[in-house]
């Protein structure tokens, strides 16, 4: 039988350290707060866990550790050539967007060069990768808070605006035409002139989803494309009918795609 003096020093050998209770708790709390999507906090409760154990050169390590994460994980949305948001960025983000889709709705535009297999074989391929470059820079300028613009594919690019209606999305679309026609495209060769085509579709209330807006714009592209280029086409709210927007609005041939709504209910009335 152990005396009490024994008994006592077992205690006191199997007692947790205030220290490590500490770090445990806030190691819990962070583990539920990350289960929660509460990023931000939960990386709060696990610096101070790192403190306690190991000191303020752990903290270090630990926000080391964590910027060289986000630098990845930042590079892995960046298209390479443009460093402009890629594919994969805009599937994933488009995709959580549409879920939670307020009053105004959210349109995505699609943009294509126009004659950019002429600018290549003029200038060559490094050549055109430039201009791809210096697009994406005037692009970016025209974009409105909460905007951004991703790499599709090639020399064509999407522009997602969450929370604007029709008539404030076909603006955005038409200011960037604009820009990028009045670019002084001169200072990257003498008399270069470039300009872009864009489709803009729209969706409101419940969406199906975001294949439906992307391929949307692609069918307006297509019309922008085939009514003369440097345009930017769009769905008339109340016909249904495919219109250019800005100075294009008078051409009078405008092929009419099939109109595939990527929305339900009633349409606004804009514009």
């Amino acid at each position: 039988m152990l005396d009490s003096s024994t008994t006592t020093a077992g205690r006191r050998e199997h007692r947790v350290p205030p220290a490590a209770a500490g770090a445990a708790w806030h190691t819990a709390a962070a583990e539920e707060l990350a289960a929660s999507g509460r990023w931000e906090q939960a990386y709060q409760h696990l610096r101070t866990a790192v403190r306690i154990l190991n000191g303020q050169s752990g903290v270090d390590e630990l926000d080391r550790l964590r910027r060289e994460h986000a630098e990845a994980r930042e590079q892995s949305r960046r298209d390479s050539l443009t460093a402009t948001y890629n594919r994969r960025y805009l599937d994933e983000r488009l995709g959580a967007l549409v879920g939670d889709v307020g009053a105004a709705g959210i349109a995505v535009a699609l943009l294509d060069v126009d004659h950019f297999k002429q600018i290549n074989d003029t200038y060559g391929h490094p050549f055109g990768d430039r201009v791809l470059q210096r697009l994406v820079a005037v692009v970016d300028a025209s974009l409105p808070d909460g905007a951004f613009c991703a790499r599709y594919g090639g020399e064509e690019f999407a522009i997602v605006l969450p929370g604007h209606d029709r008539h404030e999305a076909v603006q955005v679309g038409e200011t960037t035409r604009e820009r990028v026609d009045a670019h002084p495209w001169s200072e990257l060769a003498p008399g270069l002139r470039v300009t872009v085509s864009i489709g803009v579709a729209h969706g409101f209330g419940p969406v199906t989803g975001p294949d439906g807006l992307v391929a949307g714009a692609d069918r307006l592209l297509y019309a922008a494309k085939h009514s003369g280029r440097n345009a930017v086409a769009f769905h008339d709210a109340h016909t249904g009918h495919v219109r250019l927007a800005g100075p294009a609005s008078g051409r009078r041939s405008i092929p009419q795609p099939p109109v595939v709504a990527p929305h339900c209910g009633q349409p606004p009335t804009s514009p």
